[in-house]
């Protein structure tokens, strides 16, 4: 196997499954004896990612922080933020940084080694993409030494997505499919030996017509499926992005953060999470198969 990222990231869902815990970790999240046990606010930050980490690695495939829950609480939220990639990189376990940055050549080269080396080093970014091809250049060149991976934005799970994704071109489809075989494209120079790229591509699972016409488009290209749990998204929504159970990771925060608070386990919180993380894996799982045995008859 090579040692382009996306393959890593493969071989962690063969063995792990399609989650990714998302850790969009508000302050409100943390129960109060966290908070109270620390003096500052990045301190109960971390505990609380570590504590979660700890107690899911080994039945998910990777962790996404979302930069702006951390960007909000400003330097105290940015030392947490750091101090979860750090931790998470000495686990060796594959990181997603959601920034969804997109902005010209020059200032995407800073965004670049910003987000790629350094303190806030990830494994994964996810990028706009909608500011042009030439938005994404500055950063194939980490891609290129397979270290490194990207998840453009092409279908989100927003609901206003299809102000502008769903807009037609005259003979190039939607805006989304334009951009998604763009990707999909510029993509083939970064394949590993599992078949996809570490080129890879959005694609929410709350539009599930879109997700199966994309699905079946971009051959090559590894999704990252946000939209399932909180944002109403279900297993059956989720399958028809994978390929054999592969293909994806589909992202949960809210309702693996929060996991707890349906149980009211505020003092082993770190076991709730783990508990909905092996459900939502096990409802994919099941999904897949129905949907394959559905396919096959």
């Amino acid at each position: 196997m090579s040692n382009q990222i996306v393959d890593r990231l493969y071989e962690k869902v063969e063995k792990n499954g399609v989650v990714c815990v998302g850790l969009d970790t508000d302050i409100s999240y943390i129960p109060e004896s966290i908070i109270n046990e620390f003096t500052n606010i990045e301190d109960a930050i971390f505990q609380y990612n570590r504590r979660i980490i700890d107690a899911t690695y080994d039945v998910v495939a990777c962790f996404k922080l979302q930069i702006a829950y951390y960007e909000a609480l400003g330097i105290s939220g940015l030392i947490a933020y750091k101090k979860t990639l750090e931790y998470l990189r000495e686990r060796k376990l594959i990181t997603i940084a959601d920034i969804k940055r997109g902005d010209i050549a020059a200032t995407a080269k800073m965004y670049a080694k910003a987000h790629f080396t350094g303190e806030f080093e990830s494994d994964f970014i996810t990028l706009n993409p909608y500011m042009g091809m030439d938005s994404i250049e500055p950063y194939l060149p980490y891609l290129e030494s397979k270290s490194k991976g990207i998840f453009a934005l092409v279908k989100t799970s927003n609901k206003g997505s299809g102000d502008i994704q769903d807009c037609n071109i005259d003979g190039k489809g939607t805006v989304y499919d334009h951009v998604g075989n763009m990707i999909e494209s510029l993509g083939r120079d970064f394949l590993g030996n599992s078949g996809y790229s570490s080129l890879g591509v959005v694609v929410g699972c709350t539009h599930i017509e879109q997700a199966k016409r994309l699905r079946e488009n971009l051959k090559s290209s590894y999704f990252l499926i946000p939209g399932y749990g909180a944002q109403g998204g279900k297993a059956e929504d989720v399958a028809v992005s994978l390929r054999v159970g592969n293909g994806g990771v589909v992202n949960s925060s809210r309702k693996i953060l929060l996991a707890y608070k349906e149980e009211e386990n505020y003092l082993h919180f770190e076991d709730s999470s783990r508990k909905e993380a092996i459900r939502m894996r096990e409802d994919i799982r099941r999904a897949v198969l129905e949907l394959e045995a559905k396919n096959e008859g």
